[in-house]
């Protein structure tokens, strides 16, 4: 933080105004910074000792700031270090599929404090309430919190809440969730604020923060598993569209597949005939390979790659051409539904995640990549997900830490 002051910059407002300014600012360089010394953080965001030891009086009691220990071995007398208060508060994130729901919690700082995971095979309606209540308390209850005094939940689904009828869309695949108004029948049950995301677009939020497009204000992300779907961030901005339906590419009429003209919008159709998961299945099995999952099936068709360099034997090398025949196929595909998008958005850059992107590595990239350039005028670089563990519960603990540190700190401390 460089500059005059932050106590000392022209503005209007009243002492309490300040100090809930440089209190903020505070707040934020022990986020960033770690533990820090008193005239540390007086130097920091420009304070007097004086102004410094009231601010930290003043965040210790409210529980936001802690002592950290004392720094000794060095000239002066020995300095006492704070920190933010990780107990200060606590948020929740999850991931639901009709699997299962997989949740994270957080304390204040973004330190995981406890996971969970509730198998949820084969319900197909029951009490949403009661299945969130019951994942969060199997998250919280070895920790030893109380579910009900998380400050903030939010969930990521394969669908998007229409913002006119606070209805669940896009999301037939996970029965339980189609209640009216679902956001408030959780908080309401719950008893703690609920946020619901896109799962996709949660992932893009994780690589805007912390991986592939960190850094850029335009970009698409390509989620490529069971099912297809993108994001859009356009000038740092996500785009959700009218009904919250911006990026389900899996209903995208592509030239070579059936339409819903043609089958129903019901039965598979558009791009995700053409390149989901059964499809993905399916080119594999033709060429020789096989995997319980789209992801492990490309995953094997790499290794047979892997294993067919010049010096193997004959039968390695022809498995090799195949798995390398199968997965140009897939990234044909692939980039032929991106070639859509591309074309409308223009993106700085293309970020592929998803187990199929994921299993398929640098070798799957760069076919994807060399195919969209040559359907598309722009041609963005494509990227592999750089973010580690599970993207959807990534971007949700960071808008879930955004949304209470805003509540708590002040605005001042808003993620990138």
């Amino acid at each position: 933080m460089e500059g005059r002051p932050v106590s000392e910059r022209p503005m209007g407002g009243t002492p309490s105004l300040l100090r809930a300014i440089n209190d903020g600012a505070a707040l934020r360089v022990l986020l960033e910074r770690g533990p820090l010394t008193r005239p540390e953080l007086g130097a920091l965001i420009g304070l007097s000792k004086p102004t410094a030891s009231q601010l930290l009086a003043r965040l210790q009691e409210a529980g936001l700031v802690v002592l950290d220990g004392i720094r000794g071995g060095m000239p002066g007398r020995t300095a006492e270090l704070y920190r933010i208060n990780p107990g200060a508060a606590h948020v929740a994130a999850l991931d639901v599929t009709p699997a299962r729901i997989e949740v994270a919690v957080a304390d204040i700082t973004g330190s995981a404090v406890a996971t969970h995971r509730l198998p949820t095979p084969g319900r197909t309606g029951g009490d949403v309430v009661e299945r969130v209540r019951s994942a969060l308390t199997g998250a919280c209850s070895p920790a030893g919190l109380d579910p009900r005094t998380l400050n903030r939940v939010v969930i990521g689904i394969g669908g998007a809440i229409d913002p006119s009828t606070g209805r669940l869309g896009y999301a037939a695949h996970i029965p339980g969730w189609h209640v009216p108004d679902v956001v408030a029948a959780l908080r309401d049950g719950i008893g703690v604020p609920v946020d619901i995301e896109n799962d996709v677009n949660l992932a893009a939020q994780a690589e805007r923060s912390r991986g592939a497009a960190r850094g850029h204000r335009d970009f698409v992300l390509l989620w490529a598993e069971e099912g297809l779907g993108a994001a859009l961030v356009l000038d740092g901005r996500l785009h959700r569209g009218a009904t919250g339906g911006a990026g389900e590419v899996g209903y995208m009429p592509v030239i070579g597949a059936p339409t819903a003209r043609d089958v129903g919008k019901r039965s598979r159709h558009g791009f995700q005939a053409l390149s989901g998961g059964i499809a993905v299945l399916n080119i594999l099995r033709a060429h020789g390979l096989r995997g319980p999952s789209p992801a492990q099936a490309v995953r094997n068709a790499v290794a047979a790659i892997e294993r067919g360099r010049p010096e193997a034997a004959r039968a390695d090398a022809t498995r090799a051409e195949a798995a390398r025949a199968a997965l140009a196929e897939v990234a044909a595909r692939l980039a032929l539904g991106l070639a859509a998008v591309t074309a409308v958005v223009d993106p700085e850059v293309v970020v592929l995640s998803g187990g199929v992107p994921t299993a398929g590595g640098e070798i799957l990239r760069e076919l994807v990549e060399r195919e969209l350039h040559a359907l598309t005028i722009p041609r963005p670089p494509v990227r592999l997900s750089a973010v580690e563990g599970n993207p959807v519960i990534t971007g949700a603990l960071d808008l879930a830490l955004g949304a209470t540190r805003d509540e708590l700190f002040g605005p001042l401390i808003s993620p990138s």
